[in-house]
């Protein structure tokens, strides 16, 4: 049985797993929320989620939601600072493919024995890297908990890095480059990550390139996963069937023996660059994909909760935003057109994308410099304010319908720096918004002057500071 066979035979047990915990979930969130009524005068109400610390003998901390309603138990895992940024320069993809490989083979088990030991005891596990960080999760049914940790601390501390596996998952790598060259919107994605974060680490290709890929080694994969994982910058989520008591002596056991620290290289915090400026990249397609990025905010900074209501009305929202009813709703120029923050360690960004027909391409640029001017300086209506905070806040529980999905959620909360009690805070801090906080907020953060801009295709009557011959970061 090969790997992509397993993989969707357990992300079936996982959609099983996921839709039981969702009703088991929905039901205890909407228990825990006590609605104001006569004997509540103050519109009390109890934790959003039951979030408790717990520690370890060895010290490894860990965010833990108990749950005994389903017998599953999902834990999300991060070593915080060992992504792709790190990757050195002709090593690029070196943490994408350590994720690929970590979990194809470990100790006594190769690759086909340590994915069948999965399959047949209905365990997910797997690893990701992004550019700030590297971790994983596990979901298991309780009774297979042992088995699953297990194995966990296996490809932890003991991955095998075969020839075989990594040379399968290097060569599904170079494919995957290989077939993105011909998809436009990641071009542009490409394209801005090399323009708008020009001279940082995060202008490298975290997937790899076609030349770096095949100059990754397996003594560079044991490498990296001997220097960059350690129990100090270890981030630990827990929801589930699992006590406190059982946790700490999980976390000792899976993670106790990875190193107590590691020196881990300084990333410079950064801002976007090339504001202003229009990086084209020719394609012969009916359409031009155009995606625009600015300097954006911290989620940790005290007006994020003005500046995701105003992008909720600028763009966010998808339908209904005043991006989508002024270029689609009233033009017909685009299928879509959304907004969001590039949130990343070292750096803030905001961005917009959208596709439009190569002879309307000049005319979308400047209906979104126009909405950008006029959100800034045109206080938004009650109404939309309204809408804005209504569907934010009561959209939220969607985030809470499986044990994966919170334990995600924790993680989250914990790589932001936010505080355990964050969620119970949240719906008032953005109830407390005014229309003056996002006219303000407004005012500070949007520059239409300022936008990097990128498109890809064959626009009509659109002059670009620059057009790429070659696609940066690819071969």
């Amino acid at each position: 049985m090969n790997k992509a066979t397993r993989q969707r035979q357990q992300h079936q047990r996982t959609i099983v797993l996921g839709f039981l915990s969702l009703m088991a979930i929905l039901l205890a969130v909407a228990a825990a929320i006590t609605l104001p009524g006569p004997g509540n005068a103050q519109g009390a109400k109890e934790r959003i989620l039951d979030i408790r610390e717990v520690k370890s003998a060895g010290g490894i901390t860990a965010w833990l939601v108990e749950d005994h309603t389903l017998p599953v138990i999902a834990l999300n895992f991060t070593f915080h600072g060992a992504g792709a940024a790190l990757d050195p320069e002709d090593k690029q993809g070196l943490s994408t493919l350590t994720s690929n490989t970590m979990d194809e083979g470990a100790g006594e088990y190769d690759s086909q024995a340590f994915q069948k030991l999965m399959t047949d005891n209905s365990i997910s596990l797997g690893f990701n890297s992004t550019r700030d960080d590297f971790g994983g999760s596990v979901k298991t049914l309780t009774r297979y908990n042992e088995l699953a940790f297990d194995l966990l601390k296996l490809a932890l501390t003991k991955p095998r890095f075969d020839d075989e596996a990594v040379e399968r998952m290097r060569a599904a790598n170079i494919s995957r480059v290989r077939n993105a060259v011909s998809d436009p919107d990641w071009i542009a994605a490409r394209i801005m990550n090399d323009t708008a974060f020009a001279g940082h680490p995060y202008a490298r290709n975290s997937g790899g390139t076609l030349t770096t890929l095949n100059a990754i080694t397996a003594d560079d994969l044991k490498k990296f996963a001997k220097t960059r994982l350690s129990r100090k910058n270890l981030y630990v989520t827990v929801a589930g069937d699992i006590t406190p008591a059982q946790l700490r002596t999980l976390l000792d056991r899976v993670f106790g023996e990875l190193p107590a620290t590691t020196d881990l290289p300084v990333i410079a915090d950064f801002t976007v660059q090339n504001g202003g400026k229009h990086v084209h990249y020719d394609m012969d397609i009916p359409q031009t994909i155009l995606q625009a990025m600015q300097p954006g905010i911290s989620r940790t900074d005290p007006d994020f909760y003005a500046a995701a209501l105003m992008d909720f009305i600028l763009g966010g929202s998808g339908f209904g935003s005043r991006l989508t009813e002024e270029v689609r709703e009233k033009r017909g120029l685009t299928y879509g057109i959304n907004t969001g923050f590039f949130q990343l360690d070292h750096l803030k960004g905001y961005s917009v994308s959208t596709s439009t027909r190569n002879e309307t391409a000049a005319e979308v640029i400047g209906l979104i410099r126009d909405e950008w001017t006029k959100m800034r300086d045109t206080p938004v209506t009650d109404a939309e304010l309204a809408d804005a905070k209504s569907y934010i806040i009561g959209s939220f529980p969607l985030a809470l319908s499986s044990t994966d999905n919170i334990a995600g959620l924790m993680m989250g909360l914990r790589l932001d720096n936010l505080p355990i009690d964050y969620l119970d805070q949240r719906a008032a801090r953005i109830n407390a918004v005014t229309l003056a906080d996002v006219q303000r907020v407004a005012k500070k953060m949007l520059t239409p002057e300022k936008l990097t801009i990128v498109s890809v295709g064959r626009p009509v009557n659109l002059t670009p500071d620059t057009t790429l011959e070659t696609l940066p970061h690819v071969d």
